[in-house]
């Protein structure tokens, strides 16, 4: 069975959010959002927009690519 594309993303966008030691309610204010609206990236309940995916990218140093495949490095 095909994994859903935004259950994939919000994988690798939580990844990428542990990797650089935040929280989702750090991030989510940088968002101007609460946390539980920001936990719906995170579980896949809703997809980004083009700002807030670039947004994040930036802010956690990786490409989109990086969000679509989970190329970037956790360590």
């Amino acid at each position: 069975m095909k994994k859903d594309i935004k259950a994939t993303v919000g994988e690798n966008l939580k990844a990428a959010r542990q990797a650089k030691g935040m929280t989702q309610a750090q991030v989510a204010r940088l968002l101007n959002k609460y946390q539980p609206d920001y936990s719906q990236y995170e579980s896949g309940k809703i997809e980004l927009d083009y700002e807030k995916m670039v947004f994040l990218c930036k802010l956690f140093d990786i490409t989109p690519n990086d969000l679509f495949y989970g190329t970037f490095d956790n360590e």
